[in-house]
Protein backbone atom coordinates (compact mmCIF):
# COMPACT_ATOMS: atom_id res chain seq x y z
CA UNK A 1 0.00 0.00 0.00
CA UNK A 2 1.58 3.40 -1.13
CA UNK A 3 2.13 6.22 1.08
CA UNK A 4 -0.17 8.34 -0.72
CA UNK A 5 -2.94 5.78 0.07
CA UNK A 6 -2.44 5.46 3.32
CA UNK A 7 -2.71 9.04 4.10
CA UNK A 8 -5.71 9.34 2.10
CA UNK A 9 -7.76 6.67 4.45
CA UNK A 10 -6.11 8.36 7.14
CA UNK A 11 -7.46 12.17 6.17
CA UNK A 12 -10.89 10.36 5.30
CA UNK A 13 -11.22 8.25 9.01
CA UNK A 14 -10.13 11.82 10.62
CA UNK A 15 -13.10 13.46 8.52
CA UNK A 16 -15.52 11.00 9.43
CA UNK A 17 -14.46 11.18 13.38
CA UNK A 18 -14.62 15.09 13.44
CA UNK A 19 -18.11 15.56 11.65
CA UNK A 20 -19.01 12.75 14.04
CA UNK A 21 -17.63 15.13 16.52
CA UNK A 22 -19.10 18.82 14.45
CA UNK A 23 -22.52 17.31 14.45
CA UNK A 24 -22.86 15.27 17.55
CA UNK A 25 -22.55 16.38 21.05
CA UNK A 26 -20.80 19.27 20.31
CA UNK A 27 -23.58 21.22 18.63
CA UNK A 28 -26.30 22.34 20.01
CA UNK A 29 -29.62 20.37 19.44
CA UNK A 30 -32.20 23.11 19.14
CA UNK A 31 -30.38 25.12 16.33
CA UNK A 32 -33.11 27.07 14.10
CA UNK A 33 -30.27 27.11 10.71
CA UNK A 34 -27.59 24.47 9.78
CA UNK A 35 -25.20 27.53 9.25
CA UNK A 36 -24.80 30.78 9.95
CA UNK A 37 -22.43 33.25 7.12
CA UNK A 38 -20.86 35.78 8.41
CA UNK A 39 -19.50 38.64 5.68
CA UNK A 40 -16.27 40.45 8.16
CA UNK A 41 -16.60 44.11 8.43
CA UNK A 42 -18.63 46.47 6.49
CA UNK A 43 -20.28 50.32 6.31
CA UNK A 44 -17.29 52.45 7.64
CA UNK A 45 -15.33 49.73 8.73
CA UNK A 46 -13.33 48.21 5.51
CA UNK A 47 -11.83 45.90 7.26
CA UNK A 48 -7.39 45.75 5.70
CA UNK A 49 -6.97 47.77 2.37
CA UNK A 50 -5.03 45.14 -0.20
CA UNK A 51 -2.19 45.83 -2.07
CA UNK A 52 -3.91 46.70 -4.91
CA UNK A 53 -6.32 48.68 -2.98
CA UNK A 54 -9.36 46.03 -2.83
CA UNK A 55 -11.53 46.27 0.09
CA UNK A 56 -11.37 43.70 2.91
CA UNK A 57 -15.38 44.26 3.76
CA UNK A 58 -15.91 44.04 -0.28
CA UNK A 59 -14.14 40.38 -1.05
CA UNK A 60 -15.67 39.23 2.39
CA UNK A 61 -18.98 40.14 1.56
CA UNK A 62 -18.54 38.80 -2.71
CA UNK A 63 -17.52 35.54 -1.07
CA UNK A 64 -19.96 34.82 1.37
CA UNK A 65 -23.18 35.77 -1.50
CA UNK A 66 -21.34 33.12 -3.14
CA UNK A 67 -21.43 30.70 -0.23
CA UNK A 68 -25.11 31.17 0.22
CA UNK A 69 -26.35 30.85 -3.05
CA UNK A 70 -24.30 27.36 -3.26
CA UNK A 71 -25.58 26.29 0.06
CA UNK A 72 -29.47 27.24 -0.83
CA UNK A 73 -28.43 24.95 -3.94
CA UNK A 74 -27.46 21.85 -1.51
CA UNK A 75 -30.45 22.30 0.55
CA UNK A 76 -28.29 23.48 3.55
CA UNK A 77 -30.26 26.55 5.64
CA UNK A 78 -28.12 29.34 5.80
CA UNK A 79 -28.42 32.77 7.62
CA UNK A 80 -26.38 35.47 6.64
CA UNK A 81 -25.43 38.52 9.36
CA UNK A 82 -25.37 41.08 6.05
CA UNK A 83 -26.36 41.22 2.74
CA UNK A 84 -25.16 44.52 1.88
CA UNK A 85 -22.39 47.06 2.47
CA UNK A 86 -23.09 48.26 5.87
CA UNK A 87 -22.71 47.04 10.08
CA UNK A 88 -24.60 44.68 11.90
CA UNK A 89 -25.31 47.16 14.34
CA UNK A 90 -27.58 49.30 12.72
CA UNK A 91 -25.90 51.82 13.88
CA UNK A 92 -24.96 54.06 10.85
CA UNK A 93 -21.24 54.64 12.09
CA UNK A 94 -21.24 51.98 13.98
CA UNK A 95 -18.11 51.38 16.32
CA UNK A 96 -16.75 47.80 16.37
CA UNK A 97 -17.19 47.09 19.56
CA UNK A 98 -21.32 47.19 18.77
CA UNK A 99 -21.11 45.66 15.33
CA UNK A 100 -19.43 43.07 16.92
CA UNK A 101 -21.72 42.51 20.02
CA UNK A 102 -24.45 42.34 17.04
CA UNK A 103 -23.12 39.23 15.00
CA UNK A 104 -22.33 37.64 18.17
CA UNK A 105 -26.10 37.96 19.46
CA UNK A 106 -27.43 37.33 15.66
CA UNK A 107 -25.36 33.87 16.28
CA UNK A 108 -26.09 33.27 19.49
CA UNK A 109 -30.26 33.68 18.89
CA UNK A 110 -30.02 31.78 15.66
CA UNK A 111 -27.90 28.38 17.45
CA UNK A 112 -26.88 27.52 13.51
CA UNK A 113 -25.36 24.31 13.79
CA UNK A 114 -22.46 25.88 13.02
CA UNK A 115 -21.15 29.77 12.07
CA UNK A 116 -18.58 30.66 9.70
CA UNK A 117 -16.95 34.08 9.35
CA UNK A 118 -15.25 35.25 6.28
CA UNK A 119 -12.53 37.12 6.58
CA UNK A 120 -9.16 38.17 4.42
CA UNK A 121 -5.56 38.27 6.20
CA UNK A 122 -2.45 40.82 5.91
CA UNK A 123 1.12 40.45 6.80
CA UNK A 124 4.17 42.66 7.18
CA UNK A 125 6.29 40.48 4.92
CA UNK A 126 4.37 40.22 1.21
CA UNK A 127 5.47 37.14 0.77
CA UNK A 128 3.35 35.19 2.96
CA UNK A 129 0.19 33.78 1.38
CA UNK A 130 -2.50 30.91 2.14
CA UNK A 131 -6.08 30.68 3.44
CA UNK A 132 -5.41 29.66 7.20
CA UNK A 133 -8.73 28.57 9.92
CA UNK A 134 -8.85 30.32 13.25
CA UNK A 135 -10.81 28.81 16.24
CA UNK A 136 -11.83 29.11 19.83
CA UNK A 137 -9.11 27.26 21.94
CA UNK A 138 -11.81 25.83 24.24
CA UNK A 139 -14.15 24.87 21.82
CA UNK A 140 -13.66 20.83 21.13
CA UNK A 141 -16.64 21.79 17.86
CA UNK A 142 -14.98 24.63 16.58
CA UNK A 143 -11.80 22.65 16.79
CA UNK A 144 -13.48 19.81 14.55
CA UNK A 145 -14.43 22.30 11.92
CA UNK A 146 -11.65 24.22 11.58
CA UNK A 147 -9.66 20.91 10.97
CA UNK A 148 -12.04 19.93 8.30
CA UNK A 149 -11.96 23.43 6.79
CA UNK A 150 -8.46 23.69 6.80
CA UNK A 151 -8.56 21.07 5.18
CA UNK A 152 -10.77 21.82 2.33
CA UNK A 153 -8.84 24.92 1.97
CA UNK A 154 -5.61 23.55 0.97
CA UNK A 155 -7.57 22.53 -2.18
CA UNK A 156 -7.36 25.65 -3.43
CA UNK A 157 -2.94 25.52 -3.30
CA UNK A 158 -1.38 22.54 -2.59
CA UNK A 159 1.29 24.42 -1.55
CA UNK A 160 -0.22 26.31 1.10
CA UNK A 161 0.76 24.18 4.04
CA UNK A 162 -0.91 26.57 7.11
CA UNK A 163 -2.88 24.72 9.57
CA UNK A 164 -6.15 25.56 11.66
CA UNK A 165 -4.71 27.45 14.83
CA UNK A 166 -6.29 28.07 18.30
CA UNK A 167 -6.93 31.63 19.45
CA UNK A 168 -8.22 32.52 22.88
CA UNK A 169 -8.68 36.39 21.97
CA UNK A 170 -10.78 36.67 18.80
CA UNK A 171 -14.17 38.22 20.36
CA UNK A 172 -16.78 36.74 18.05
CA UNK A 173 -14.52 32.88 18.60
CA UNK A 174 -14.68 34.09 22.77
CA UNK A 175 -18.33 34.99 22.71
CA UNK A 176 -20.26 32.63 20.15
CA UNK A 177 -22.56 29.76 21.73
CA UNK A 178 -22.27 27.61 19.05
CA UNK A 179 -19.13 26.29 17.37
CA UNK A 180 -17.75 29.11 15.31
CA UNK A 181 -14.47 29.37 12.76
CA UNK A 182 -12.71 32.13 11.18
CA UNK A 183 -11.89 31.93 7.25
CA UNK A 184 -9.02 33.89 6.47
CA UNK A 185 -9.44 33.55 2.74
CA UNK A 186 -5.86 34.73 1.86
CA UNK A 187 -3.28 37.56 2.33
CA UNK A 188 -4.18 41.22 0.83
CA UNK A 189 -0.55 41.92 1.02
CA UNK A 190 0.43 39.19 -1.01
CA UNK A 191 0.43 40.68 -4.47
CA UNK A 192 -0.39 37.16 -6.20
CA UNK A 193 -3.35 36.86 -4.05
CA UNK A 194 -4.43 39.83 -3.42
CA UNK A 195 -5.01 39.83 -7.31
CA UNK A 196 -6.96 36.71 -7.40
CA UNK A 197 -9.31 37.14 -4.69
CA UNK A 198 -10.29 40.35 -6.34
CA UNK A 199 -11.36 37.93 -9.34
CA UNK A 200 -14.82 36.48 -9.79
CA UNK A 201 -13.70 33.21 -10.93
CA UNK A 202 -11.22 32.67 -7.74
CA UNK A 203 -13.73 33.83 -5.54
CA UNK A 204 -16.11 30.88 -6.70
CA UNK A 205 -13.50 28.85 -6.18
CA UNK A 206 -13.10 29.55 -2.65
CA UNK A 207 -16.79 29.34 -2.17
CA UNK A 208 -16.98 26.22 -3.42
CA UNK A 209 -13.99 25.44 -1.17
CA UNK A 210 -15.72 26.90 1.60
CA UNK A 211 -18.81 25.08 0.95
CA UNK A 212 -17.41 21.55 0.71
CA UNK A 213 -16.14 22.63 4.45
CA UNK A 214 -19.39 22.81 5.16
CA UNK A 215 -20.97 19.78 4.20
CA UNK A 216 -18.19 17.82 5.33
CA UNK A 217 -18.65 19.59 9.18
CA UNK A 218 -22.20 18.51 9.03
CA UNK A 219 -22.04 15.20 7.94
CA UNK A 220 -23.68 15.94 4.43
CA UNK A 221 -20.87 15.55 1.60
CA UNK A 222 -22.37 12.65 0.31
CA UNK A 223 -26.03 15.00 -0.59
CA UNK A 224 -23.46 17.20 -2.73
CA UNK A 225 -24.87 17.53 -6.31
Amino acid sequence: MTGALLLMIGALVLSRKLSDMVSGTAIMSDHTVDVVIDAGHGGSDPGKVGINEVKEKDLNLAIAARVEALLEKRNISCKMTRTGDEGVSGDGEQSKIADMKARVQMINDLKPKLAVSIHQNSYPQEEVKGAQVFYFKHSKGGEAAALLMQTALKTLDESNHREAKANDTYYLLKKTEPPTIIVECGFLTNPEEAEKLAGEEYQNQVAEAIVSGIEVCLGKEEKKN
